[in-house]
C-alpha cells in the first residue's frame, strides 16, 4: 500500500494536483474535505467534537484501506485544528501495516495564493475564501506549515501546471 500524503496551504492547489493525479494513476482520491463537509454537517469547524470526529474518520479510513492494500491518494490541509503530531502518527500507521507513504507538499507564490483564494470555484466544498479571515489565521497556517514532516518532493504549484504536478508525483510513485 502506497498512501500520496500531499499536503500545503490554502489554495496550493491540493485537490487540482490530486484530481490528476488520480486519473493519471487511477488511485482513489480521499481529499480533505469529504471528511470536513460530513462531519461540519452537524458539528461547527474546530469544535471538539469536529477536531475528534475528522480525526478518526481520516485515521479510520486510511488504516482499513493499508490494512486492504489500498493505496490513496490524501490531500491535508496543516492548520491549527489539527493535531500537530497527526502526520507523524499517520506515517507511522502505515508504516504499520507494511505500506509506505509520500510525502508531496505544495507551495505557492503568496500573491497567487491570495488570487486563487477568492477564486469561486474554492465555494463548492466551502473552503476559505476570505482574504480577511486568511489574513488573521496567516501566522497560525506558516506554523503548521513548519511543523509538517520533510516533504519527500516539493513542488511550487505557482509556475507548475496542475497536470505537469501530477506526473511528477506519479513518476515518484513505488520507488
Amino acid at each position: 500500500m502506497q498512501l500520496v500524503f500531499l499536503y500545503g496551504q490554502a489554495a496550493a492547489g491540493k485537490l487540482t494536483v490530486a484530481r490528476e493525479l488520480a486519473a493519471i494513476t487511477g488511485l482513489p482520491l480521499f481529499h480533505n474535505h469529504l471528511v470536513v463537509d460530513a462531519v461540519m454537517a452537524v458539528f461547527p469547524f474546530g469544535s471538539d467534537s469536529f477536531v475528534t470526529l475528522r480525526e478518526c474518520f481520516w485515521l479510520e479510513t486510511i488504516d482499513a484501506a493499508a490494512a486492504e492494500g489500498r493505496s490513496l491518494i490524501f490531500t491535508f490541509a496543516p492548520e491549527p485544528s489539527v493535531a500537530t503530531d497527526f502526520p507523524q502518527r499517520l506515517i507511522a500507521m502505515v508504516g504499520r501495516r507494511g505500506g509506505s507513504v509520500l510525502t508531496v507538499a505544495l507551495e505557492i507564490d503568496p500573491e497567487e495564493q491570495r488570487r486563487r483564494l477568492v477564486d469561486e470555484g474554492r465555494a463548492a466544498f466551502g473552503k476559505l475564501r476570505s482574504l480577511d479571515m486568511f489574513d488573521a489565521l496567516h501566522g497560525d497556517f506558516a506554523r503548521c506549515m513548519a511543523a509538517m514532516p520533510a516533504a519527500d518532493l516539493v513542488i511550487d504549484t505557482t509556475a507548475t501546471a496542475p497536470g505537469e504536478a501530477a506526473r511528477r508525483i506519479a513518476a515518484r510513485l513505488s520507488r
